[in-house]
Order: structure tokens, then sequence, then C-alpha cells
């Protein structure tokens, strides 16, 4: 049975829309594209390469599958890891409205994503990944089926656009598996499933 992650680029206040690029994902007004570019170094190249050296196989929403169908299959150096894995792997889209996928080697999930999802860790074996797609992440996250959760905190606050954990996100409690601090300061967090919340009292 494979494991789930989630890897995401968020500012300081949450917000994880284009990270990429002025022109990635305008909608909304967002004016802040490519917000974590400054941010990119060798600390930050290696981890990323370390995530894509374990994938087996991608899960994407739709917004980040286009994004990502428009710009990785005209990478064609097999030298270069990531664009290597994301146009040779199987890759997966969630979508009711997508029929004829460009990008070699992409099904499309359609219907119950939530059950197409479960079967779909029951029968790979290795690391199902999943970047970006946030709508997609907190659809995952809510069904509990994200084993582990990469969160890349970027030291910039932009003070709108869409963020990861929005208001009536299914209350989740994770463990804390991993940390390091690149040396352009993007946190990076790796978090373990791990049911729900437990309460108490200081009083």
């Amino acid at each position: 049975m494979a494991e789930l992650s989630i890897t995401t680029f968020v500012t300081l206040d949450g917000v994880m829309q284009a990270p990429g690029g002025p022109e990635e994902d305008t909608s909304d007004g967002f004016d802040h594209g490519g917000w974590s570019v400054p941010y990119g170094d060798e600390d930050f190249g290696r981890f990323m390469t370390g995530v894509f050296d374990r994938s087996t196989a991608f899960l994407l929403g739709r917004r980040t599958y286009d994004i990502f169908a428009g710009y990785w299959p005209k990478v064609t150096d097999p030298d270069n890891p990531i664009a290597y894995r994301l146009n040779s792997l199987p890759k997966y889209v969630a979508s009711n409205t997508l029929e004829h996928p460009g990008w070699e080697g992409t099904t499309v999930l359609g219907g119950d994503v939530a059950a197409r999802v479960a079967e779909l860790k029951e029968r790979t074996d290795g690391e199902i990944q999943v970047h970006g797609s946030g709508t997609l992440a907190r659809y995952l996250l809510d069904h509990d089926l994200v084993d582990t959760a990469h969160l890349l905190v970027f030291p910039v606050l932009l003070g709108k656009g869409r963020r990861l954990f929005a208001e009536g996100a299914v209350p989740t409690a994770f463990r804390h598996s991993a940390a390091q601090v690149t040396g352009k300061g993007v946190a990076i967090h790796t978090y373990a499933f791990a049911g729900r919340p437990e309460y108490g009292s200081y009083a």
C-alpha cells in the first residue's frame, strides 16, 4: 500500500497561491505570483530533489495539473530529476471536467475522488505525491487520506491569496517528524498524520 504525501509552499500567513511565477495563477486578482522564487538555493533544491526521488506516482488537482502539463513536458533533459520523474511516472488528476489529458501517462480520477484515491493507495506501492493542488490537498486531509505533509514556509507575508488551511477544515492532529532551515530562511517541516486532536486545560 502506498503512502500519500503532500508538499506545499506557504507564506507566513498561509498563502499558497502562485509561488512559481507572476502569471502562474492570477485568479481573484492575485498579483503576488512568484513569491517563492527569491528564496531558492542549493538547500531548497536538494530537499525538493530528495522528495521527487521517492515518488512512484503523482496526484494533482486540475489547476496544478494544467500548470505542470504546460511546462514540464517541455523539459526534456534526462538529467533533470524532477522533469524525468514527472514525465515518466504515472500521473492522476482529480477532475470531473477533464476528458482528454494531453500529458502522457495521465489518468483522470472523477466521481467519488476520496474512494478513487483510497483504491489507488491500495493498489500502488511506494509514495504517491501531491504537489501544490490546494483544493485537492484540503479535500484529502478532510478525508484522512494524507500520511505525510511537507510544509515549506517562506519568510514572506502577503496579506491575500488562497490559503492551504481554510475555515471549516476537519480538525486533524499531526506528529512533527523532521525539520530544517535553508540558507535563505525557508523553514521545512515534515508532519505525519496522527488522527484527531486531543484537548486539555492549563487551569
